[in-house]
């Protein structure tokens, strides 16, 4: 492998911030106690997080309306960890933020490491795709089959495109 040689850095910005992604700063992202209560109401009553989450949306006239705090880690953790039960081959990393927010997630089913493991000569990585839901970059991990056809090896939420989210990305 070689080594690169950075010869010059531009530090400076060279577009506004989008106010889409201001939902995305922690000051922003809120839960109200009401929703909170109807959350845990549904959980007891065994109704699971995402329907619970489709009703808020609803209620709230839609995802842009909706701002999540405190949960939305658990329920991810929550919903791979049923994946991983069913399959143990899945793989996830989740990475919080100092106040337990969810941050990134990293994951990669049984078919995505098979390909991984035979084609993992050219991997290409792309983060041009955003979530219509929560505007976090889709992070896309893609090899070369034997055939020439793109072959999905490994996917990701990150929530941004800082170089230190990409280092923890490739980590994992």
């Amino acid at each position: 492998m070689g080594i690169w040689k950075l010869n010059t850095v531009h530090l400076e910005h060279n577009h506004e911030p989008s106010p889409t992604k201001s939902k995305l700063y922690r000051c922003n992202r809120v839960l109200s106690a009401h929703v909170k209560r109807k959350f845990e109401v549904n959980d007891i009553a065994g109704i699971p997080l995402y329907k619970s989450f489709n009703s808020a949306v609803v209620e709230s006239g839609s995802y842009e309306n909706m701002t999540l705090a405190e949960g939305d880690a658990a329920a991810i953790q929550s919903y791979f960890s049923e994946m991983q039960a069913q399959c143990s081959k899945i793989f996830f990393s989740i990475d919080l933020d100092d106040d337990s927010w969810l941050k990134n997630v990293f994951w990669a089913n049984n078919r995505c490491r098979q390909a991984y493991e035979e084609f993992r000569d050219v991997v290409t990585f792309d983060t041009t795709y955003l979530t219509n839901k929560y505007d976090m970059p889709f992070a896309l991990f893609v090899g070369v089959n034997h055939h020439g056809q793109s072959t999905l090896l490994g996917c990701g939420l990150v929530s941004n495109e800082d170089a230190n989210i990409f280092v923890w990305l490739f980590r994992a």
